[in-house]
């Protein structure tokens, strides 16, 4: 089981139903279809910020990730992360830190909602 949020680079949603409208919009565009896209600048620098703290070379115990590589689930400005359920508060607060850092927006599929912590 994991835990999911998916990270994009555009405009900051004005709430949680539009959030969830372009996270469905970017899913369908950039990984649910049979292209996939060169990954945008901004996702490439935050998937590098997300490595340096943990590597995603593989998904033993000290990894939050629940799949690697990371770049896997990068399409254009759009990256889909899932996370080990054990470590989802830490690891997903420090993504959307990251995020927020980084002028990218955060949002959790599960509770269908912004993140910005």
């Amino acid at each position: 089981m994991s835990y999911d949020l998916a990270v994009w680079h555009g405009d900051m949603p004005s709430d949680d139903r539009e959030a969830a409208r372009v996270h469905n919009r970017l899913y369908d565009e950039y990984l649910d279809g049979d292209e996939l896209f060169p990954v945008a600048s901004a996702i490439a620098d935050f998937l590098a910020a997300l490595t340096e703290r943990w590597p995603d070379r593989d998904t033993g115990d000290d990894t939050p990730w629940a799949s690697t590589p990371l770049s896997e689930g990068a399409s254009g400005p759009y990256v889909y992360i899932t996370l080990a359920w054990s470590s989802a508060d830490t690891a997903s607060a420090y993504v959307a830190q990251i995020a927020n850092r980084s002028g990218l927006v955060c949002f959790d599929p599960q509770m269908k909602a912004l993140r910005s912590d």
